[in-house]
């Protein structure tokens, strides 16, 4: 009876302190984030990004990306859309976080690729005028300071702020957003 009791009670006290394993290293993430890319038209400037994440150790990680971001340019009384389509590679690094990884803090430097394109290809507007603006290839560097904390033990809920800085593009340069996503960890 008394080994019985002992057993009882070492399996209680095991599960009692048992809790999920957070950040291991090789663990792999997918995460999906939405956001703002202007404040000229909060609503109608957004993107887009899925994100394959893989962490190493001390909780950080790899990641690469393809994004999609549509804005709108005025011209007058229209509204000229321009798409960004990136591609993302970088590493993100743990800045802070709590002993049980709840919440975190880490910072990302990233390398960007991808394609951009002004009012579809369509150079000539209906007023006869002509936009000046180039298609074309773009690339640069990028960094993300995102705040996460674990929902569950697989889900993780994502605030990120960017700044990306473009080479190869008619448009500025220096580019901010702002976002929230969701990651789920296998």
């Amino acid at each position: 009876m008394r080994r019985y009791i002992l057993t009882v009670m070492l399996v209680m006290v095991t599960i009692a302190g048992a809790q999920a394993q957070r950040m291991l290293p090789g663990q792999k993430g997918l995460e999906v984030t939405t956001g703002i890319l202007s404040n000229k038209m909060p609503v109608k400037d957004y993107y887009i990004n899925i994100a394959m994440t893989l962490f190493g150790k001390k909780g950080h990680y790899g990641l690469g990306a393809l994004e999609y971001g549509h804005e709108y340019a005025l011209y007058r009384d229209l509204h000229l859309p321009v798409e960004t389509y990136l591609a993302e590679g970088g590493y993100s690094l743990q800045l802070l976080g709590d002993i049980r990884k709840m919440i975190t803090l880490n910072a990302a430097l990233t390398g960007v690729a991808g394609y951009e394109t002004f009012n579809r290809g369509k150079k000539l507007l209906p007023d006869g005028a002509i936009i000046r603006n180039k298609d074309g290839f773009i690339y640069g560097a990028g960094g993300r300071l995102s705040l996460e904390t674990y929902l569950s033990d697989r889900f993780v809920l994502l605030l990120q702020g960017r700044a990306r800085l473009l080479w190869g593009t008619s448009r500025e340069q220096f580019r901010p957003s702002a976002g929230l996503g969701l990651r789920f960890n296998f």
